[in-house]
């Protein structure tokens, strides 16, 4: 695929969700050029990406802010790989140390930016990603990207994986202390499937409480502080 200028500029869609207008415009002004014709939608919350995502399934690629109204660090990508398979997310943030950035990887990103790069970076990254390939540099901050070294979290991170959507969503809301009637009410379903959905996700978890399920996500999401 050839893309930026010449002969074989393919028409685009890009989703791009980031609750900062500012940055959304400059996302928006760093992939203008990227493509022939561009379909370029904007999401300032998780729920409103995710309808994006829905509502162009033919999407090529969304930017992602891990941390926006209505999703809680990298539960939003996981989200969003398991509803969304064959859409690439480059995640975006101002947290670009090691650690977050190995963790979005490995969780199924398909790239990383942070806020502090350049326009041009960051049309690279985006020119990297819609080639088929993965996009591991943090330009302007001089680290490396590198999954993680502990064992023990690339376990956790291969257990949360195998959460469906609806249990996801559900384990986010347990991490905002909602009381199962409380999710029941804001999913639309009965208690009861609430309760066997947090059945499954400690059995999932390896974890024997919802309070040990919640600690578990928020050592998913401890890298992340911006």
């Amino acid at each position: 695929m050839l893309l930026g200028g010449g002969v074989g500029m393919q028409t685009l869609t890009m989703i791009i969700a980031d609750d900062h207008p500012l940055f959304r415009g400059a996302l928006r002004q760093a992939v203008t050029d990227i493509g022939d014709v561009q379909t370029i939608v904007e999401a300032g919350d998780f729920e409103t990406a995710r309808k994006a995502a829905a509502d162009q399934p033919e999407a090529d690629l969304m930017l992602l802010d891990l941390n926006m109204p209505g999703v809680s660090g990298f539960s939003g990508l996981t989200a969003l790989r398991s509803d969304f398979p064959g859409l690439p997310v480059i995640v975006v943030s101002a947290s670009d140390d090691s650690a977050t950035i190995g963790r979005a990887l490995e969780l199924g990103a398909s790239g990383f930016i942070s806020k502090s790069a350049g326009l041009e970076d960051i049309r690279r990254a985006v020119d990297t990603v819609l080639d088929g390939g993965i996009w591991t540099g943090v330009e302007g901050s001089g680290k490396a990207a590198c999954p993680t070294a502990d064992p023990a979290m690339t376990e956790l991170m291969e257990r949360m994986k195998t959460l469906t959507p609806q249990q996801s969503k559900v384990l986010t809301m347990l991490g905002k202390g909602l009381l199962n009637k409380q999710i029941a009410y804001a999913l639309g379903v009965s208690e009861a499937t609430i309760k066997a959905h947090v059945s499954a996700i400690l059995l999932k978890l390896n974890v024997d409480s919802r309070t040990q399920a919640v600690i578990k996500l928020g050592q998913v999401n401890l890298a992340l502080v911006a």
